[in-house]
């Protein structure tokens, strides 16, 4: 099960997660179109490689593994997988 990122990313967007992470499917990136208009930042569930080195450096600690995001956050497993067309 893919990492998530979970309401208390939006409106901070810290891309501490983005640096940390080894295979790079977290987005969007500073740099990247859409960045500044979008509320939080996404896992692409399909290429975390469910590390957990983002979790540790996510300063407002928004990101869980799957199977441990709060139920009153569920809702963003598949804000997730929509963010990416999946």
């Amino acid at each position: 099960m893919a990492y998530v990122i979970a309401e208390p990313c939006i409106g901070t967007k810290d891309t501490a997660c983005v640096d940390a992470c080894p295979v790079d499917c977290i987005h969007p990136k500073k740099d990247e179109t859409g960045h500044a208009d979008a509320e939080q930042l996404f896992i692409d569930p399909v290429e975390c490689i469910d590390c957990g080195a983002c979790v540790p450096v996510c300063p407002v600690s928004a990101i869980y593994a799957g199977d441990d995001l709060p139920e009153k956050w569920v809702s963003f497993q598949q804000k997730a997988a929509d963010h990416y067309g999946r």
